[in-house]
């Protein structure tokens, strides 16, 4: 099924403020609440809602979905991971509205969300973070690819306790408060019925279990700072601002590993100047070979020349095209071209026999 636009689901324009998605959203999220409109489509609809609210309030999310679409979104984040690292904050608190978000997605996922961001609770069962690394590469290295090895300072779990923070030999015991959930529960009657509000456990801090002994080597976190090396392979055709996204390479966490985000800057090259995926280089031709006409040979990033044809009276500045000779398109088999302009150098410090001949030349350009 096409999914809606995202704006169109919210009854906003694509130029809305964050003040004013959050109002919109706030405002659907209200009348489409499972627990408050018994249509059956209601569930659906506040899930629609809340998916493009998850999106167009996070900036990232929102410049990747108003450049690519649905696919963009598609391509890089699952619903649960969208859901999970939105930030609802104080949406789901406040008067008249202290909805429960936690039990709301498990209708959605078939499973608890209790890494699911809220402001005012922190679940320590949380997915970990992404990472960004920069790296500059050359043009002749954006035209043919490379692949090499980067070293990544992150959070990884724990060899030495398998990630439970517990010493070796112990375990983690459930904690007699929340006795496991991770979670207190308390139930309370509002204008809209009852709700029940759910606060992390203070005791375990949302973990459900207790450290008796902990790791030596982690402290009991489950997890250690580490700098990893990475194979990392860039692709032919990638651009100066180009991302890469190594799934599962970034932070750990107890609720899951982020992702690794390659920044690509491909350095300015001192003859080739690229407009997308065509090249434009300039080539230096004396006026005679300009006005009778000449064949150069152009350098290309591959490292073959290819023969051009310069046709008699050619004038300084124009610009011949060397099909297929540019750069390759990213995901793709068709390649851009390669544009070579030409400059005509006007000799200096001529000879009294070049001078005599020029003069000759002149005259005979008046007749």
């Amino acid at each position: 099924m096409t999914k809606k636009d995202y704006y169109e689901t919210l009854g906003i324009e694509k130029n809305a403020s964050k003040a004013d998605i959050k109002k919109a959203y706030r405002k659907l999220a209200l009348k489409y609440h499972p627990d408050k409109n018994p249509d059956k489509d209601s569930a659906e609809k506040f899930k629609e809602i809340s998916e493009a609210y998850a999106v167009l309030y996070d900036d990232e999310k929102r410049q990747l979905y108003d450049s690519y679409g649905h696919s963009g979104i598609d391509e890089q984040y699952s619903q649960e991971d969208i859901f999970r690292s939105a930030d609802f904050g104080d949406i789901f608190s406040g008067k008249g509205f202290d909805f429960n978000i936690n039990d709301i997605f498990e209708r959605f996922f078939g499973q608890g969300m209790r890494g699911f961001n809220r402001r005012g609770s922190t679940y320590t069962n949380t997915r970990g973070s992404d990472l960004r690394y920069d790296i500059e590469i050359s043009l002749e290295q954006a035209y043919k690819g490379v692949e090499t090895t980067i070293r990544v300072p992150r959070t990884e779990t724990c060899d030495n306790c398998n990630g439970t923070g517990a010493k070796p030999g112990t375990s983690k015991k459930t904690c007699p408060q929340c006795k496991g959930s991770g979670q207190i529960r308390q139930t309370r009657r509002t204008a809209f019925g009852m709700f029940t509000q759910v606060s992390t456990c203070n005791r375990c801090q949302g973990q459900g279990t207790i450290l008796e002994t902990p790791c030596l080597e982690c402290r009991g976190s489950g997890l250690v700072q580490k700098t990893r090396s990475i194979e990392l392979k860039i692709p032919s055709g990638v651009d100066d601002g180009s991302q890469l996204r190594l799934a599962g390479e970034g932070e750990a966490a107890t609720g899951g590993i982020g992702d690794l985000y390659i920044v690509i800057h491909v350095k300015k090259h001192p003859r080739f100047k690229r407009r997308k995926n065509d090249l434009l280089i300039i080539e230096n031709i004396n006026f005679v070979d300009a006005t009778l006409g000449t064949r150069i040979n152009v350098e290309t990033l591959s490292g073959k020349q290819e023969t051009l044809r310069i046709p008699e009276g050619t004038q300084n500045g124009e610009i011949f095209k060397i099909k297929n000779a540019g750069m390759p398109n990213l995901n793709k088999r068709n390649t851009g071209d390669l544009y070579v302009e030409i400059h005509i150098q006007t000799p200096k410090n001529l000879s009294y026999n070049a001078r005599r001949l020029l003069e000759e030349l002149k005259d005979e350009f008046k007749r």
